[in-house]
């Protein structure tokens, strides 16, 4: 398995935690719920929305969502795939035309 399969897994995986907190409520500091009741374990996609403070703790052993901040990610995320497309795209154009100038 290459690193775009497992990236894509990982973003699956964090959409899914996502959806969990929403559906269970946990969408504000008031709202915040410990892990057991939003149905989530320890996993590295949970690790990686804390790192991004996609997930805060609210209190101790109480999690919520943070909407505003899985947008940013969201649209940085999206950026960065346009800039890369952008890059290859313009990097096979620039190879075809040096082919055909031949």
């Amino acid at each position: 398995m290459g690193a775009p399969a497992i990236a894509a897994i990982l973003a699956r995986r964090e959409r899914e935690v996502v959806e969990n907190f929403r559906a269970a409520g946990a969408i504000s500091r008031e709202t915040a719920q410990p892990y057991e009741a939003i149905g989530l374990g320890d996993s590295l996609a949970i690790k990686r929305l804390q790192n991004r403070a996609v997930i805060r703790e609210a209190s101790p052993g109480r999690w919520y969502l943070d909407e505003e901040v899985w947008a940013a990610v969201r649209r940085t995320r999206r950026r960065v795939a346009t800039v890369l497309l952008s890059v290859i795209a313009l990097t096979l154009l620039g190879i075809l035309l040096g082919i055909i100038k031949r």
